[in-house]
Protein backbone atom coordinates (compact mmCIF):
# COMPACT_ATOMS: atom_id res chain seq x y z
CA UNK A 1 0.00 0.00 0.00
CA UNK A 2 1.46 3.18 -0.96
CA UNK A 3 1.50 6.34 1.51
CA UNK A 4 0.41 9.01 -0.94
CA UNK A 5 0.67 11.50 1.65
CA UNK A 6 4.40 10.69 1.97
CA UNK A 7 4.36 10.95 -1.94
CA UNK A 8 3.25 14.51 -1.99
CA UNK A 9 4.58 16.21 1.12
CA UNK A 10 7.94 17.68 1.19
CA UNK A 11 10.89 16.53 3.07
CA UNK A 12 11.95 19.98 3.49
CA UNK A 13 10.39 23.23 4.48
CA UNK A 14 8.64 25.44 1.46
CA UNK A 15 10.72 28.27 1.95
CA UNK A 16 13.90 26.49 2.16
CA UNK A 17 13.14 25.42 -1.19
CA UNK A 18 12.10 28.89 -2.38
CA UNK A 19 15.22 30.42 -0.84
CA UNK A 20 17.53 27.53 -1.56
CA UNK A 21 16.95 27.88 -5.61
CA UNK A 22 16.50 31.33 -5.54
CA UNK A 23 20.38 31.72 -3.80
CA UNK A 24 21.14 29.04 -6.37
CA UNK A 25 19.58 30.21 -9.42
CA UNK A 26 21.24 34.15 -8.88
CA UNK A 27 23.90 32.64 -8.01
CA UNK A 28 25.01 30.82 -11.27
CA UNK A 29 22.97 33.55 -13.20
CA UNK A 30 25.81 36.22 -12.03
CA UNK A 31 28.67 34.31 -12.38
CA UNK A 32 28.09 32.80 -15.60
CA UNK A 33 26.90 36.62 -16.85
CA UNK A 34 30.60 38.07 -15.25
CA UNK A 35 33.22 35.51 -16.21
CA UNK A 36 31.92 33.34 -18.76
CA UNK A 37 30.17 35.48 -20.88
CA UNK A 38 32.50 35.11 -23.86
CA UNK A 39 31.35 31.63 -23.83
CA UNK A 40 27.74 32.04 -23.64
CA UNK A 41 27.03 31.51 -27.63
CA UNK A 42 28.61 28.50 -27.76
CA UNK A 43 28.68 24.63 -26.66
CA UNK A 44 32.13 23.06 -27.23
CA UNK A 45 33.31 20.45 -25.05
CA UNK A 46 34.76 22.77 -22.47
CA UNK A 47 31.22 24.13 -22.00
CA UNK A 48 29.49 21.02 -21.87
CA UNK A 49 31.88 19.68 -18.71
CA UNK A 50 31.26 23.25 -17.23
CA UNK A 51 27.54 22.81 -17.83
CA UNK A 52 26.72 19.15 -16.64
CA UNK A 53 29.49 19.90 -13.08
CA UNK A 54 27.37 22.90 -12.72
CA UNK A 55 23.98 21.09 -12.81
CA UNK A 56 25.06 18.59 -10.32
CA UNK A 57 26.71 20.62 -7.88
CA UNK A 58 23.83 23.01 -7.88
CA UNK A 59 20.89 20.48 -7.52
CA UNK A 60 23.15 19.12 -4.35
CA UNK A 61 22.75 23.20 -3.16
CA UNK A 62 19.14 23.07 -3.99
CA UNK A 63 18.02 19.67 -3.25
CA UNK A 64 19.47 20.15 0.44
CA UNK A 65 22.59 18.02 0.14
CA UNK A 66 24.26 20.35 1.40
CA UNK A 67 23.60 21.61 5.02
CA UNK A 68 23.90 25.39 3.51
CA UNK A 69 23.48 26.44 0.42
CA UNK A 70 26.25 28.19 0.61
CA UNK A 71 28.00 24.81 0.00
CA UNK A 72 26.64 24.92 -3.32
CA UNK A 73 27.50 28.35 -4.49
CA UNK A 74 31.14 27.56 -3.22
CA UNK A 75 30.77 24.34 -4.95
CA UNK A 76 29.78 26.67 -8.55
CA UNK A 77 32.21 29.19 -8.04
CA UNK A 78 35.20 26.90 -7.82
CA UNK A 79 33.99 25.26 -10.76
CA UNK A 80 33.42 28.01 -12.92
CA UNK A 81 36.73 29.57 -11.34
CA UNK A 82 38.72 26.91 -13.15
CA UNK A 83 36.74 27.06 -16.00
CA UNK A 84 37.81 31.21 -16.00
CA UNK A 85 41.25 30.07 -14.76
CA UNK A 86 42.04 27.79 -18.08
CA UNK A 87 40.78 30.83 -20.02
CA UNK A 88 43.21 32.94 -19.00
CA UNK A 89 45.88 30.86 -18.88
CA UNK A 90 45.23 29.56 -22.69
CA UNK A 91 45.23 33.38 -23.27
CA UNK A 92 48.44 34.34 -21.59
CA UNK A 93 50.17 31.13 -22.60
CA UNK A 94 50.29 29.68 -26.07
CA UNK A 95 51.40 26.23 -25.07
CA UNK A 96 48.33 25.79 -22.71
CA UNK A 97 45.99 26.91 -25.37
CA UNK A 98 47.21 24.24 -27.51
CA UNK A 99 46.13 21.71 -24.71
CA UNK A 100 42.72 23.48 -23.94
CA UNK A 101 41.52 25.08 -26.62
CA UNK A 102 41.58 22.82 -30.05
CA UNK A 103 42.96 24.26 -33.37
CA UNK A 104 40.40 24.18 -36.41
CA UNK A 105 41.04 21.43 -38.55
CA UNK A 106 40.62 22.00 -42.46
CA UNK A 107 39.00 19.76 -44.01
CA UNK A 108 39.08 20.64 -47.82
CA UNK A 109 41.39 22.58 -49.32
CA UNK A 110 41.32 24.32 -52.93
CA UNK A 111 38.64 22.08 -53.62
CA UNK A 112 40.64 19.01 -52.46
CA UNK A 113 39.55 16.86 -49.66
CA UNK A 114 41.82 16.09 -47.03
CA UNK A 115 41.35 12.14 -46.15
CA UNK A 116 43.74 12.33 -43.32
CA UNK A 117 41.66 14.98 -41.51
CA UNK A 118 37.97 13.97 -42.22
CA UNK A 119 39.11 9.98 -40.63
CA UNK A 120 40.41 11.97 -37.89
CA UNK A 121 37.07 13.18 -36.78
CA UNK A 122 35.15 10.66 -38.32
CA UNK A 123 33.68 12.83 -41.08
CA UNK A 124 31.95 10.47 -43.81
CA UNK A 125 32.34 12.28 -47.52
CA UNK A 126 28.42 12.37 -47.37
CA UNK A 127 28.93 14.38 -44.34
CA UNK A 128 31.15 16.89 -45.76
CA UNK A 129 29.14 17.41 -48.52
CA UNK A 130 26.01 17.90 -46.85
CA UNK A 131 27.34 20.81 -45.17
CA UNK A 132 28.32 22.35 -48.36
CA UNK A 133 24.62 21.60 -49.68
CA UNK A 134 23.44 23.52 -46.48
CA UNK A 135 25.60 26.17 -47.40
CA UNK A 136 25.23 26.11 -51.22
CA UNK A 137 27.89 24.75 -52.53
CA UNK A 138 27.29 22.18 -55.30
CA UNK A 139 30.76 21.43 -56.28
CA UNK A 140 33.66 21.37 -54.26
CA UNK A 141 35.96 23.31 -56.87
CA UNK A 142 33.69 25.97 -55.82
CA UNK A 143 35.35 26.07 -52.19
CA UNK A 144 38.79 27.42 -50.92
CA UNK A 145 38.63 25.87 -47.83
CA UNK A 146 36.33 24.37 -45.26
CA UNK A 147 37.39 24.32 -41.82
CA UNK A 148 35.64 22.25 -38.80
CA UNK A 149 36.09 24.76 -35.75
CA UNK A 150 36.81 23.80 -32.70
CA UNK A 151 33.08 24.09 -31.67
CA UNK A 152 31.97 21.61 -34.19
CA UNK A 153 30.87 23.80 -36.58
CA UNK A 154 31.88 24.29 -40.77
CA UNK A 155 33.72 27.58 -42.11
CA UNK A 156 33.37 27.75 -45.94
CA UNK A 157 35.79 29.91 -47.56
CA UNK A 158 34.69 29.70 -51.19
CA UNK A 159 36.99 29.88 -54.30
CA UNK A 160 37.77 33.20 -55.82
CA UNK A 161 36.32 35.07 -52.19
CA UNK A 162 37.78 35.83 -49.13
CA UNK A 163 34.47 35.98 -47.20
CA UNK A 164 33.84 32.99 -45.22
CA UNK A 165 30.10 31.97 -45.36
CA UNK A 166 27.59 30.91 -42.19
CA UNK A 167 28.71 28.39 -40.12
CA UNK A 168 26.48 25.60 -39.64
CA UNK A 169 26.48 22.73 -36.83
CA UNK A 170 27.70 19.41 -37.35
CA UNK A 171 25.14 17.27 -36.24
CA UNK A 172 25.90 13.84 -34.60
CA UNK A 173 27.19 11.07 -36.69
CA UNK A 174 25.17 8.29 -37.67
Amino acid sequence: MTDWGSVFRPDTPLLEIVARGSVMYLSLFVLLRVILKRESGTTGVTNLLVIVLLADAAQNGMADDYRSVTDGVLLVAVIIGWSYLLDVLAYWWPAAARLIRPNSLVLVQDGRILRRNLRREFITDEELHSELREQGIADLSEVREVRMEPDGQFSVIPAGGDKPRKKSRRGPAG
